[in-house]
């Protein structure tokens, strides 16, 4: 039986275009992040777009930009999240990025090998915006064991 692995999906409503010099120091730091995460224990893959990061992807509009990987766990994931030199980044985000009122952050297990589509997560975050925490859309507050 194949296991699983976990993705992850976080959007961000930019406050300025990416070309904007407000989002300089953001994307400065964008290659930097990214190679902290893939060096990071547990982490398998990350949607890549044009220039190595995933800028180029808008599946929620033209403001909004993705950010989608695969971890092995939650536990590794929230270890590169909130353990790591990712904290730097998170701690500016409301300089770059709208506050929003609504989830920006989906986790949810997929077969191991599986690479999701930005619109699979789209409706992952759909799912958990619309019926809560479940074994099919979650987050760090109330994570859900790999299937059996």
């Amino acid at each position: 039986m194949a296991g699983y692995e976990l993705a992850q999906l976080n959007i961000a409503q930019m406050k300025t275009p990416l070309d904007a010099p407000e989002m300089a120091d953001f994307v400065a730091n964008l290659d930097r992040i990214n190679a902290l995460a893939e060096a990071a224990p547990g982490f398998i893959w990350r949607l890549t777009g044009e220039g190595d990061n995933a800028t180029s992807i808008r599946p929620f509009g033209p403001n909004t930009l993705v950010n989608m990987s695969v971890w092995s766990d939650v536990q590794a994931l929230s270890d590169y999240v909130y353990k790591s030199m990712h904290v730097e980044i998170m701690k500016r985000r409301k300089e770059w990025f709208e506050r929003m009122s609504e989830a920006y952050h989906v986790l949810w297990w997929v077969p191991q090998g599986h690479r999701p589509h930005e619109y699979e997560a789209m409706q992952r975050l759909q799912t958990l915006r619309a019926m809560g925490p479940s074994d099919k859309a979650f987050s760090f507050k109330q994570p859900f064991a790999q299937p059996a």
